[in-house]
């Protein structure tokens, strides 16, 4: 059996200690069976989003959306974002197409991933 990472990058590892222990724990405790759908590549119940050859997922976990990518070695987890900081992003972008279309067509939202990639750098 090959080893599965869940490897949070800086910025993500910080907006997860930010939060009360309990839901860390409960965050945590989301991704259990999510290695085996990653590995078997059954991402279908993930949110998609696609920029310049780069694939983000999106897990929703209560009111907290996890974007992540897959890695070698499992999966790297670039932000934790609560649900209203995404409606006030949509709001704000005055998108009026899905949740996940609208992300991916606008750079703001890469612009947020990309700041949690240099930072790490």
């Amino acid at each position: 059996m090959s080893i599965f990472q869940i490897i949070f990058n800086p910025t993500s590892a910080a907006e997860l200690a930010g939060m009360p222990k309990d839901l860390q724990l409960q965050i945590l405790g989301e991704f259990r069976g999510v290695p085996s759908e990653v590995l078997s590549n059954e991402l279908d119940r993930f949110g998609k989003l696609r920029r310049g050859g780069k694939t983000l997922h999106r897990f929703r976990i209560g009111d907290f959306r996890v974007y992540f990518e897959r890695h070698e070695l499992g999966l790297v987890i670039h932000r934790i974002l609560h649900r209203n900081t995404l409606k006030d992003f949509r709001f704000r972008s005055n998108l009026p197409m899905a949740e996940d279309e609208a992300l991916q067509e606008n750079p703001r939202f890469w612009e947020l991933i990309d700041a949690a990639t240099r930072s790490s750098s």
